[in-house]
């Protein structure tokens, strides 16, 4: 069989699959089917491979390639073109057709010449007859519509940000753009935000069915009570009044739907034709490790076509959308709108960096929509060291799952780590301090004017351990079962309404869960989050850190927290294993300087104290304080500034420091002293100058010594102290402040850890043999060293040794801020050895040597490279800096495939590649 053959046969399959019915020329019936393919079709051009027939009607055509030329298909649109607009035999219309489609028996292409400039797209299968039918009988395309349709938004009851989202979805909507993303922060009304645009969508743009994807069924459900809940404001029904809303629970789309909402396990499932746990559904895909036995690809779904949905809203996914559950979003013909308050560059990446609206946590912290918060971290000599278990020692043996006891000895000595707790080893006394020097903690240092303790939620490690911290917080704090309560989802109680009443009732005060609170469940009340379990994604560790975001008016937090005296301020992460330190985080608290009084804030700078860290650390203590103060003490500090507000004060100083709000003040000063700027030709003093400029007149107001003394006199008047003892055997216990005793032992431990295994780790074989082996530095060989030194006892990733540089020896460590890559296990390697006399990531040494190479080539060779062999040249040193090495295959990743890959370098290059390849592994790495 020729692949052209095989390819027809293919093509044929998948339309037959779609309801078409495939016919010879010969043969031609039109009246057969609605839709009707007709092979080898003559035009006064030459026969076309299939005219696409409907009702009667030739509505598109199909040029067929063999699979070979799949990459290359774009190039044959000219060629479907000369077909659409050539005159058909027997047809006395000879309008142009419609439907343009390119194929293979891969690859499938549209395009739509109806839309406002058409273009092609890839789509996973053939439409079906009856789509192109009801795309017919429109007036105009969705596309066209989106261009041309859609009314101003109006802005009643929506804030600036979700105005801005809203907006900046349809502008890049109408310029056809297939992927958009929408940053907001945590607490800023992202759902509130998408069923504004869902509603627009669906009225306005004539969209047929729009699919919401969610992370977690609990959190399907939200998103379904809060389209129940939703009035638009154009129409006083509620959005289900007027659309079918469909949460999905069975793999049954209902025709009537216009709105379904699902997890994407559950979209996996109908498509893949794997069966679905159930229980899967309950828990974050951040939390979910693909199996190598879910290998089973997507595949077409007559019950389910690719034209289903016209939208696909992707709320809080994280990353399943880059797995193997991309295929759902790969499946449908929908454009992409992403939601999050998390983004990293691979979601940056997906979305084609598409941002279509940005609203930061510093941002909404500033506006008064969240609340900003602070690290209290507490350390016990078992958190930190583990224990041991000596054998022969009667202790209990409890089974995971049916906690059933049995007193017993143990057989051997059992030595465990701080990971290992509360999974093979349960240590109470563990839990018992933490949550003492929490109950401490909160009532003498965070919340010292509390009389009920504060709603907390606690994280924790497994629905075992959320049993134990229970047991342990009733005892702890001498109260009763309603005082605190299990939400998770194999709680005996039902969890939702254990939910609803820490939400909105006095009791539980504290809630423990394992997941099921993690994201996006909002529970605004919550001033306390205690973290007793560590967590693996960045992305996940800041949504289970917005739970505590929420900004709540005082009534309504008075109301379950009697004692509260004003609106919620903040709230306070308390770190009971070390998650903060692990550098997931996206955003950092506001507060810089946690141990510095306010008054010395205001002092600092009407002195010209005006570095980053004390303006954020001033203005987080002004927004906070704007919530706290009376009307009377408001007032007074307003006229000490000369009109003025306390928020407005705050939100200035974070405004001030913008880092695109600087741009634009140097851009303006550039232009205004006849200079033609443009941002990537700002020098660094035009930019310092801007932010000097604009932090100066932020900081203006303090000058004054009687508003300085109205803050401070204001900020006295709202807090009392309470000295308490704290007798408990916590080894640390205060705001995020690593000892730097412990740093040193993390670094000995990696000394003596290098010293001793070098001759069996040929990561470590590889730096003792210097310089000679320079070259058999791999990056398997880094991962293997890495996956060594992480696993217990050691525990030492990449991130806890930079870390614990940086506080024992920092004059000699570089680039602390910057996200470890897994090669910076190199530099660490190379700074304990003495090769290196600072510690700097990987990446700045490549680009430092990458430069000195260059440089010294370009005075070698006759002529020095182009530009084009220069930027190919910086895309292998940026991989070389991700991966130790490159070679020919490596052109299949992204970043260098999406520049044309192996052939494109060669042609640059030619024979000099390889020569050129060597060169950068030899050199760079070493």
């Amino acid at each position: 069989m020729t692949p052209e053959t095989k390819a027809r046969q293919q093509i044929d399959q998948k339309l037959e699959q779609a309801g078409w019915v495939i016919q010879d020329v010969k043969q031609i019936n039109l009246g057969a089917a609605v839709g009707v393919a007709v092979r080898e079709y003559p035009t006064d051009t030459g026969p076309a491979d299939y005219v696409l027939f409907v009702n009667r009607n030739a509505v598109g055509v199909i040029e067929a390639k063999k699979d070979s030329a799949g990459e290359n298909i774009t190039v044959t649109e000219k060629q479907t073109e000369r077909y659409a607009t050539a005159a058909l035999k027997w047809r006395k219309d000879n309008t142009p057709l419609r439907f343009l489609i390119e194929a293979t028996g891969q690859i499938i292409r549209f395009t739509d010449n109806a839309d406002p400039a058409p273009r092609s797209r890839e789509i996973f299968h053939f439409f079906k007859p009856e789509t192109f039918a009801a795309w017919l009988g429109q007036p105009d395309t969705l596309r066209r519509r989106l261009a041309e349709r859609m009314p101003v938004l109006p802005e009643r009851n929506l804030r600036d940000c979700q105005i801005s989202a809203v907006t900046g979805l349809e502008q890049s909507l109408a310029q056809n753009k297939p992927r958009a993303l929408v940053h907001m922060a945590t607490g800023a009304g992202k759902t509130f935000t998408a069923i504004t645009a869902v509603y627009r969508l669906l009225k306005f743009g004539g969209a047929r069915r729009i699919l919401f994807l969610v992370d977690t069924r609990n959190l399907g459900k939200q998103a379904h009570q809060e389209f129940m809940a939703y009035t638009p404001p154009d129409d006083g029904r509620k959005f289900t009044e007027l659309y079918n809303v469909q949460r999905l629970s069975s793999p049954s789309i209902d025709p009537h739907a216009q709105v379904c909402i699902s997890t994407i396990q559950r979209m996996y499932s109908i498509l893949s034709g794997e069966p679905i746990d159930e229980s899967a559904e309950d828990l974050s895909l951040n939390e979910v490790q693909q199996t190598a036995a879910q290998q089973k690809l997507v595949r077409y779904n007559p019950a389910v076509p690719v034209e289903t949905f016209g939208f696909i809203v992707i709320d809080e996914c994280h990353r399943s959308i880059y797995n193997l559950w991309k295929q759902v979003l790969d499946y449908f013909d929908a454009s992409l709108i992403g939601l999050t308050a998390t983004p990293d560059k691979r979601t940056f990446g997906f979305f084609n960096e598409n941002i279509v609206a940005e609203y930061t946590y510093e941002q909404s912290v500033a506006d008064g929509v969240n609340v900003g918060y602070d690290v209290y971290e507490i350390e016990t000599d078992i958190t930190q060291r583990g224990a041991e278990l000596k054998a022969k020692e009667w202790v209990d043996h409890r089974d995971r799952a049916t906690r059933k006891k049995r007193w017993s000895e143990t057989d051997e000595d059992t030595a465990y780590t701080g990971k290992e707790l509360d999974r093979s080893v349960v240590n109470l006394s563990q839990i018992r301090q933490v949550i003492q020097a929490m109950k401490t903690a909160v009532e003498t240092q965070i919340f010292p004017s509390r009389r009920e303790t504060p709603k907390t939620l606690i994280f924790a490690k497994t629905d075992s351990h959320a049993d134990d911290i229970i047991n342990i917080l009733r005892e702890v704090y001498g109260q009763g079962n309603a005082f605190c309560k299990k939400v998770t989802y194999r709680a005996e109680e039902d969890a939702d309404s254990i939910l609803s009443s820490f939400r909105n009732d006095y009791n539980p005060r504290i809630a423990v869960t394992v997941d099921m609170i993690a994201t996006g469940t909002d529970v605004k009340p919550l001033e306390v989050l205690l973290f007793m379990r560590d967590v693996r994604s960045k992305g996940y560790y800041e949504q289970m850190k917005g739970r505590g975001v929420r900004s709540l008016d005082g009534d309504s937090l008075k109301r379950v927290s009697n004692s509260a005296d004003g609106a919620k301020a903040r709230f306070v992460l308390i770190d009971a294993v070390g998650v903060e330190k692990s550098l997931k985080t996206e955003s950092r608290p506001l507060e810089k300087k946690s141990g510095v009084a306010l008054k010395d804030l205001l002092q600092g700078v009407a002195m010209g104290s005006l570095d980053d860290d004390t303006v954020l650390s001033l203005a987080n203590r002004l927004v906070r304080l704007a919530k706290q103060l009376d009307d009377k003490a408001q007032a007074r500090i307003e006229q000490a500034s000369g009109g003025v507000s306390v928020a407005a004060l705050g939100k200035g100083l974070i405004v001030a420091l913008d880092p695109d709000a600087i741009v634009q003040t140097a851009l303006a000063n550039a232009q205004a002293q006849g200079k033609t700027a443009s941002e990537d030709a700002l020098l660094p003093a035009e930019i310092d100058a801007a932010r000097a400029q604009r932090v100066a007149a932020a900081c203006a107001p303090f000058d004054r010594p009687e508003l300085r003394d109205a803050i401070d006199n204001a900020r006295r008047e709202r807090e009392q102290l309470i000295d308490h003892i704290n007798l408990d055997q916590v080894t640390f216990s205060g705001f995020s402040e690593q000892a730097e005793g412990e740093a040193r032992e993390v670094i000995q431990r990696f000394a003596d850890y290098i010293q001793q295994h070098k001759d069996e780790i040929a990561a470590l074989d590889f730096f003792y043999q210097q310089p000679y082996q320079r070259r058999a530095l791999t990056f398997a060989m880094i991962e293997d060293l890495h996956e060594r030194l992480s696993k217990p006892p050691l525990m030492l990733t990449t991130e806890r040794l930079w870390s614990a540089y940086a506080r024992a020896q920092a004059g000699q460590v570089k680039g602390s801020e910057s996200r470890r890559q897994l090669t910076d296990l190199i530099s660490l390697v190379r700074f304990a050895l003495g090769l290196d006399g600072e510690l700097k990531p990987f990446a700045d040494e490549v680009d430092k040597r990458f430069q000195t190479w260059i440089f010294r080539h370009n005075a070698q060779r006759a002529t020095a490279f182009t530009p084009e062999q220069t930027d190919w040249l910086r895309l292998m040193k940026d991989h070389i800096a991700s991966s130790c090495s490159i070679a020919r295959d490596d052109f299949d990743y992204a970043e260098l495939a999406d520049k044309g890959g192996l052939q494109r370098v060669w042609q640059v290059f030619g024979s000099e590649l390889d020569g050129l390849m060597d060169e950068m592994n030899r050199e760079l790495v070493a």
